[in-house]
């Protein structure tokens, strides 16, 4: 018999793991608690902007026209119980507010609504990014709660998704972590991810903290490379030198690397930041802070690359104040293809030199929506070429394709100063240069 799934929470990561699982063959149940949201999916459609989901979603939820019907939704954690072999909790671990831990709220109720549902032997799976030892606390939980008692275990399965990627990144993940007790669990878990298993994909099974560490580990290291290239980046301003050379240099090591070592005006999002927070809380409250205390510089440096960005914009402009100065910014998400400006860089400068009095209009391709929201009170323009109009000096801070393939000449037409700030370091200053620009990148002062 085939196994059923579940998946309690269809945010950003469950409604990508919903659709991959009905790809992969599964009769999918999907349980939110927003009516807004389940309504939305049942029409095939999702509530953010990830490449290909949406087409997933719609080859397989029931009631759309030539879905293979595989995936429903409900609010009804009764029906989940009753429908599940295994569930997947997929809910979100926002930072609390206030503090740096995370807010383990969602997960805990998640849990705490689906054990009194669960009468015979079943899997719950966490996918959540969660301090370490919440596992087990977990499980202790499900034991104590569900009817099935014992039976009713947990097993943990970190997820990696990088926004722009989910799919790819559900259906052939680089690797697979379960965190397991028991041979039953781990025998589950191999036969749901059987397909991306029989293409090579590694499967590593550990222990709960380990596979709880996994997720904020791997996001701490990515979160220093950035930080650390953007740390090169403050040393080539002061010195004269070139960050992008320095990094193709570095780069070429391969115990290094070359992916990460884009510097700019750092990352941000609805992990890496609250998730190394969050990493740092645990670590304090386990007796074990001084290991992480380089994770504190990491963000310090991450939240100061903004100002320095905002620095470099009121140095173009003559070094004087932003009053009555025409700002473009191109980019509003946090990173491309993502409509997601959850703690964006991009965000954060323009609402900063607006705040300083700069007449500031934003242009994103898909984040335009979510920007408003966040900052109402900043301009908005439909297209790049409107955005720049009129405009005293352009601030490149997301770095889309789209933005890369602009005519610098056609911009010029339309700017009051051709000066640009390339705060991702991902334009071709020549091609700028060229077009008659000034063109300045954030650690490149001389290139």
């Amino acid at each position: 018999m085939s196994l059923k799934i579940t998946v309690i929470g269809t945010g950003y990561l469950g409604a990508t793991h919903a659709a991959a699982m009905a790809e992969l063959g599964f009769e999918v149940l999907g349980l939110d608690v927003v009516p807004e949201k389940i309504a939305m999916l049942q029409r095939g459609e999702v509530p953010m902007y990830e490449p290909g989901l949406e087409d997933l979603l719609r080859k397989h939820v029931a009631g759309i026209e030539g879905s293979t019907g595989r995936l429903r939704f409900t609010m009804d954690f009764a029906e989940v119980g009753a429908f599940g072999d295994v569930h997947f909790v997929c809910v979100n671990t926002p930072q609390r507010h206030g503090e740096y831990a995370a807010d383990m709220s969602y997960v805990d109720s998640a849990i705490a609504s689906l054990a009194p549902h669960l009468p015979g032997p079943t899997l719950v799976v966490g996918k959540s990014t969660v301090p370490v030892g919440s596992a087990d606390r977990l499980a202790t939980y499900l034991a104590e709660h569900a009817p099935a008692g014992a039976d009713a275990e947990l097993a943990w399965n970190p997820e990696f998704l990088r926004e722009g990627f989910a799919v790819g990144d559900t259906l052939h993940p680089d690797r697979i972590v379960v965190g397991v007790r028991s041979e039953r669990a781990e025998k589950l878990l191999r036969e749901v991810y059987a397909t991306p298993v029989g293409e090579g994909t590694p499967f590593v099974v550990t222990d709960f903290p380990t596979a709880e560490l996994v997720k904020t580990s791997a996001n701490s290291f990515l979160a220093t490379k950035i930080s650390f290239i953007n740390a090169m980046a403050e040393v080539c301003e002061a010195a004269g030198g070139d960050v992008v050379k320095l990094a193709e240099a570095i780069g070429y090591d391969d115990r290094i690397g070359r992916k990460f070592l884009r510097a700019g005006i750092g990352f941000g999002g609805g992990c890496l930041p609250k998730d190394i927070r969050a990493f740092l809380a645990r670590a304090g409250e386990l007796g074990a802070d001084q290991a992480l205390s380089f994770l504190r510089e990491i963000d310090s440096i991450n939240m100061r690359q903004r100002g320095q960005m905002v620095e470099l914009a009121r140095e173009a402009l003559g070094g004087g104040s932003f009053l009555g100065k025409r700002v473009a910014v191109l980019g509003a998400s946090f990173k491309p293809d993502s409509d997601d400006v959850r703690d964006s860089p991009a965000l954060n400068v323009a609402g900063q030199i607006h705040l300083q009095g700069g007449q500031v209009t934003v242009y994103d391709p898909k984040g335009m929506g979510n920007a408003r929201q966040v900052f109402p009170t900043l301009g908005y323009a439909d297209s790049a070429v409107e955005a720049v109009r009129g405009a005293d000096v352009v601030l490149h801070l997301t770095e889309w394709q789209e933005f890369r393939e602009l005519d610098p000449a056609a911009l010029g037409e339309v700017a009051a100063t051709r000066l640009i700030l390339d705060g991702r370091n991902a334009l071709d200053p020549e091609v700028w240069r060229k077009a008659g620009w000034s063109f300045r990148a954030m650690g490149r002062p001389t290139a």
